[in-house]
């Protein structure tokens, strides 16, 4: 006899509205668009249809399920121990930055769809999947950047490998590990909003400190080797000083740019680092500043975006480049 079946969680409501993510997964559905998914496919303790999200082969496949059924992605790889990030999460943001572009100071309060919107994804990494739902959701072009020649190899071969994507999204190397936009933004060139994942931890140590702790709050045992179910090199995971000076270094370095982008944005993990990304952004003389919170789960998250035009500025930006 099976065991009596627990009252299932809520659905995913801290999800954005338009988030194609916010109910549970269809696995009926997903299997048919990936057949590769069944094998992972097993009754979880609440005697649903689940994966195990602590292996991640099992989180892969789901991965390019999700991007195969919601958004017409026939091929998606990422090299073996390269972060493979969730996807509801990342549509979120998405469809968050997609506001900041639509409440502009302007009669035109749809959002702007299509080409004409160019986005610049910073740390793009090999998965490609920030600008893979931009563009499947909103039409919009993207640049996608990375220190990590493997990783941009390996985005382009996704770009090169679904011809929907073809002319939508360029891959750029940075070639200064510790630059942003430099080498980046090209003369004369503009953007309509610039994205970020910045890594969230100062150390390879600590990030292996913090997913074991994740580990043992979710098996409630105690866990001794980190098993990274969602990947990720070590540029994806860390960089010196963390998450706080990497948000700082680009709200400073994006004064340079001021004039290059409507609005700049990056995700900010720890609430602790929000008053020190505001300091930033006070000393940059940003003129407008958003907060925007998201709740994945038990985690919350937030944007962080800010812009350098003043209203008029703004005005003249959408009547020259969305008209």
């Amino acid at each position: 006899m099976l065991p009596p079946k627990k009252q299932h969680p809520k659905e995913k409501s801290g999800l954005h509205p338009r988030n194609k993510h916010r109910k549970r997964y269809n696995f009926k559905q997903l299997i048919e668009s990936c057949a590769e998914l069944a094998q992972y496919v097993k009754l979880n303790d609440y005697m649903d249809e689940s994966i195990n999200f602590f292996n991640p082969d099992a989180v892969k496949t789901l991965n390019k399920a999700l991007l195969k059924h919601f958004y017409g992605i026939d091929y998606w790889e990422i090299p073996k121990n390269y972060l493979c990030p969730p996807i509801p999460g990342r549509a979120d943001y998405i469809h968050h930055a997609a506001d900041l572009l639509r409440f502009v100071k302007t009669e035109k309060e749809n959002i702007p769809t299509g080409n004409k919107i160019k986005c610049l994804d910073i740390g793009m990494g090999a998965n490609c999947v920030y600008p893979i739902i931009g563009n499947k959701e909103y039409g919009w072009l993207f640049v996608g950047t990375d220190i990590d020649t493997v990783a941009i190899a390996n985005a382009n071969k996704i770009i090169e490998m679904n011809t929907s994507l073809k002319g939508q999204i360029e891959c750029r190397l940075q070639p200064e590990p510790k630059s942003i936009f430099k080498n980046i933004i090209q003369k004369d060139e503009c953007f309509d909003l610039t994205i970020c994942n910045p890594p969230f931890n100062a150390s390879l140590a600590e990030a292996q400190s913090g997913t074991v702790r994740k580990l043992q709050n979710l098996k409630h045992k105690k866990i001794t080797k980190p098993i990274l179910n969602f990947g990720g090199q070590n540029n994806e995971l860390w960089c010196e000083g963390g998450e706080e000076k990497f948000v700082i270094d680009m709200i400073t370095e994006s004064m340079q740019f001021a004039t290059s982008c409507f609005w700049f944005s990056t995700l900010v993990s720890k609430q602790s680092n929000l008053q020190t990304a505001y300091h930033a952004l006070k000393i940059a003389q940003a003129i407008e500043i958003k907060t925007i919170e998201m709740s994945h789960g038990n985690k919350i998250s937030r944007i962080v975006a800010w812009t350098f035009l003043t209203a008029e500025q703004q005005k003249e930006w959408v009547s020259k480049r969305w008209g």
